[in-house]
């Protein structure tokens, strides 16, 4: 067999690994659930109608389209969240399969980041439907979508990589992660904008990726216009490193996983 051969038949394991690991954790995570995988979509409009009732009635927050505007950045907000929650015990939770020789660990967090990524694509059209019932024209913009979303899994994977890696040794750090993803949600705009906010605070949504990530998004979808391609790029600089940093830092920690787990 040759070299290339022999890779080609690697990737072609790890995709079809990847694919059953993700089928596996859809049939776990709604086992026995009436309504299944729809509660993924459920959870998010039920924080829509939240955010609508506090921007309408006490919060005043005058933001055009607000419905589109903020389940744009549930969506994306929340697939960020569980994906970091859940892959930080990725490891932890698979004792069995680390525990097994020549198994890739390096595809326990991905395949949490995968998941999470299925349940953004399947409430996408939801959310286009309510740009069309909101009146906002869909432009050539959106085809950087994709893009975006791109960059977005890039960065979560990279943490996932480091968080999975750190809860090996450190096991509070599922419980502290709550804490400061709660913290980020509202240094964060999902429900609100930037422009609601005094000018001297600016600085902490131009130094948060999910922040320039979530503007990105919004612009393409609500105004129809291309992304900051600078902002962009600086997110997406920022995910490669983030992603090579995380990678070769499971890779070194993994090899002690059997022996601490």
């Amino acid at each position: 067999m040759t070299l290339a051969a022999g890779r080609w038949q690697r990737v072609t394991y790890l995709r079809d690994l990847l694919r059953e690991l993700v089928g596996r954790e859809l049939k776990l995570r709604y086992k026995r659930s009436a309504l299944g995988a729809a509660w993924s979509l459920i959870v998010p409009l039920a924080q829509l109608l939240v955010f609508v009732f506090l921007s309408r009635s006490v919060l005043r927050l005058e933001i055009p389209h607000y419905p589109v505007f903020v389940f744009t950045g549930l969506l994306s907000w929340n697939w960020f969240q569980s994906s970091l929650l859940l892959a930080t015990g990725s490891v932890t939770d698979n004792r069995m399969l680390i525990r097994r020789p020549g198994f890739p660990a390096a595809i326990l967090p991905a395949v949490t980041v995968m998941t999470g990524l299925i349940h953004y694509l399947l409430a996408l059209p939801v959310l286009l439907v309510f740009a069309a019932v909101s009146g906002v024209p869909l432009t050539p913009a959106l085809l950087a979508f994709p893009l975006i979303v791109a960059l977005q899994f890039l960065l979560t994977l990279g943490l996932t990589y480091l968080l999975a890696s750190l809860h090996v040794t450190f096991r509070d750090l599922q419980h502290l992660l709550g804490i400061l993803l709660m913290l980020l949600f509202y240094l964060t705009p999902v429900f609100y904008s930037p422009r609601n906010v005094p000018e001297q605070y600016h600085g902490l949504f131009e130094v948060n990726p999910v922040a320039t990530i979530l503007a990105a998004l919004r612009r393409v979808l609500l105004e129809g216009q291309w992304p900051a391609w600078s902002q962009l790029l600086g997110v997406g600089t920022l995910a490669l490193a983030v992603l090579a940093l995380g990678y070769a830092v499971f890779t070194r920690t993994s090899q002690r996983f059997a022996e601490e787990l």
